[in-house]
């Protein structure tokens, strides 16, 4: 089985897409990140949920969880609005890292593996310069419990 056989189509989002529409996608679509795409239509990183949050969260909770729960919860459930008006380029990290994105041909290993060097809960299968898919870790985990 390769990348090929395992990736589908799946939601880009650009740099400049607003963060709160693609927390609400990511959240409406039960989705474990976003790839994020340039002008032309390659990926340019894998944006992972968490790094929503993380925009999102403010700060001082990260750093010391039982101040969370002094937050009351009408406060608390409206967190997610903080991300109104930034866009996904906030969320992406400082440090650009190594890209999940895999040539067609790639292994169920060379992928697993590929998502576990990289913390991406997905790969981007790219192919001639163009985006062909997605593979998911629970494609990759149904795949393995299959065989």
């Amino acid at each position: 089985m390769r990348a090929r056989d395992l990736a589908c189509d799946f939601p880009a989002v650009t740099v400049d897409t607003p963060i709160y529409d693609a927390a609400r996608f990511l959240a409406e679509q039960d989705l474990p990140g976003l790839i994020v795409v340039d002008d032309h239509g390659l990926p340019v990183t894998i944006l992972p949920g968490t790094q929503v949050l993380r925009l999102a969260v403010p700060g001082y909770c990260q750093d010391d969880p039982a101040l969370a729960r002094v937050v009351d919860e009408p406060h608390a459930d409206r967190f997610l609005h903080t991300l109104t008006g930034r866009t996904v380029r906030e969320a992406l990290p400082a440090q650009p890292r190594e890209l999940p994105i895999s040539a067609p041909d790639a292994t169920i290993l060379e992928l697993a593996a590929l998502m576990a060097r990289t913390h991406s809960p997905l790969v981007a299968v790219v192919s001639d310069g163009r985006l062909l898919g997605a593979v998911t870790l629970q494609a990759l985990l149904d795949r393995a419990v299959a065989a």
